[in-house]
């Protein structure tokens, strides 16, 4: 089992930034992709980025790309999204999983936090 717990969200004007954490509970951490996803109000979950168990790899969506990374430290069960440059239109509650394979899929993940609420403001 993992406990995921998302924190950093917040108010930022657009162009500013933002660095999301989601820290895990569980031993098994290290072995599983974790992937970041976003859900507007009235829209579905949508993928935004994901990094393999190694750190290794790592994919994006391409409406980020460019902008956001990805990144974990399997010795803090931490991952990390640092956002830069922020639109208004990347304002959504953001979710961490965790899942056994890298996808792009909100269904092929297991674990879920509770999401942050990020505000970019024009």
């Amino acid at each position: 089992q993992v406990q995921l717990v998302e924190s950093g969200g917040g108010l930022v004007q657009a162009g500013g930034s933002l660095r999301l954490s989601c820290a895990a509970s569980g031993r098994t951490f290290s072995t599983y992709a974790m992937g970041w996803f976003r859900q507007a109000p009235g829209k579905e979950r949508e993928f935004v980025a994901v990094i393999r168990w190694s750190g290794g790899t790592t994919y994006y969506a391409d409406s980020v790309k460019g902008r956001f990374t990805i990144s974990r430290d399997n010795a803090k069960n931490t991952v990390y999204l640092q956002m830069n440059s922020l639109k208004p239109e990347d304002t959504a509650v953001y979710y961490c999983a965790g899942g056994q394979w890298a996808t792009t899929i909100p269904g092929d993940y297991n674990y879920w936090g509770q999401g942050t609420q990020v505000t970019v403001s024009s």
